[in-house]
């Protein structure tokens, strides 16, 4: 059983956890959304600034709530890619100094490893104990990805499809400002839909729906509800909110269960796995499990809210599984930030 110090600070969450095994000795989490909400989105240097600012005392207060220390830690895990370059930097240099100060291996984790392995991160007390039961399918979807996944075996991944241009976070963000709302809008959009019962009464276009691969598009649905307001008065807008704004989530909801039941049809894979910040979304959950249920199939979710967004708990988790393979890096000054890794390119 492995001891992981794990450092997470791939956007705007500066977060380190201790992680045995699966199990979460600890995590630590600072939210930057409120230096951020101003500008609309993350801004790359105030993201930068603000993790040098506060990597210390987070790295130190989950050390602290562990109940262990650095003697006791076997080897320390960070991020090095997929995310913001200046913010990527800050974590992986906090862990080359700790790996020299304290003579630990380092361990160097893709981020999107990290949300495919989060339905399997435990608590402290090992709950949930969910066995691994290989190949998967996994639906990555945050605010920057969105992916099918091939996860054959442990640390043993193949894209399937990804999206050609925005993210489906991306895209509820911006149809979020769209509608006259702040950043991060995800929960906006969900709860004015919720306030509708979801209702679709727009019908907006499912992208690339009907196309034969895997891949993803949402340019066009974020132009269809742009177009749809602009043929609004202020007053129809105002009135038209809800369901503009339901209407949206139904077609990008609807376009992320049919890819995966696509996907799932052409693997014969009937095991699927949800990770990343969208993955909170109960209305995608709902849609998710009713047509995995259709298809004879089990679906996983990250047990713990918290582990859907940017964390270090199952950056630690995936930290721990290198560690029993022994893929340590061998020279720490190779671990470089790489701000569109992908998990098809092969991890250090």
């Amino acid at each position: 059983m492995k001891t992981i110090l794990a450092i997470d600070t791939s956007c705007d969450e500066t977060s380190a956890a201790i992680v045995q095994d699966r199990r979460v000795l600890s995590h630590v989490e600072y939210s930057q959304i409120v230096l951020h909400q101003k500008w609309g989105g993350v801004v790359p240097n105030i993201a930068k600034r603000a993790h040098e600012e506060r990597i210390d005392w987070v790295l130190d207060t989950a050390i602290k709530k562990s109940k262990l220390s650095m003697q006791d830690i076997d080897a320390i895990a960070v991020t090095y890619g997929p995310g913001l370059a200046l913010a990527l930097g800050v974590g992986i240099i906090k862990a080359q100094e700790l790996s020299v100060k304290y003579n630990k291996p380092l361990i160097g984790v893709n981020h999107m490893e990290g949300h495919l392995y989060s339905p399997f991160v435990q608590n402290s007390k090992g709950n949930p104990a969910r066995p691994f039961e290989f190949p998967y399918l996994g639906l990555l979807v945050s605010g920057a990805h969105t992916e099918l996944v091939k996860f054959t075996d442990h640390l043993t991944y193949e894209i399937l499809g990804e999206t050609r241009d925005d993210a489906a976070g991306e895209a509820l963000d911006k149809a979020s400002r769209m509608l006259g709302f702040g950043y991060p809008g995800g929960a906006t959009i969900e709860q004015l839909a919720h306030e509708v019962n979801n209702t679709d009464i727009y019908h907006f276009p499912q992208p690339m729906i009907g196309s034969n691969d895997l891949a993803f598009s949402f340019s066009g649905l974020k132009t269809a509800l742009m177009y749809k307001i602009k043929e609004m008065s202020n007053a129809q807008r105002i009135d038209q909110l809800r369901f503009l704004a339901s209407s949206f989530q139904e077609a990008l909801f609807q376009t992320l269960m049919k890819k995966t039941r696509k996907a799932m049809i052409k693997t014969g894979i009937t095991n699927v796995l949800v990770g990343g910040g969208v993955a909170i979304n109960e209305r995608l959950r709902v849609t998710l499990r009713s047509m995995v249920k259709k298809q004879d199939g089990t679906i996983l979710f990250s047990p713990y809210n918290y582990l859907n967004n940017d964390n270090a708990a199952m950056i630690g988790l995936v930290g721990a599984m290198r560690a029993e393979h022994g893929l340590y890096v061998p020279d720490i000054s190779k671990v470089v930030r790489v701000a569109r890794l992908s998990l098809n390119d092969v991890t250090i």
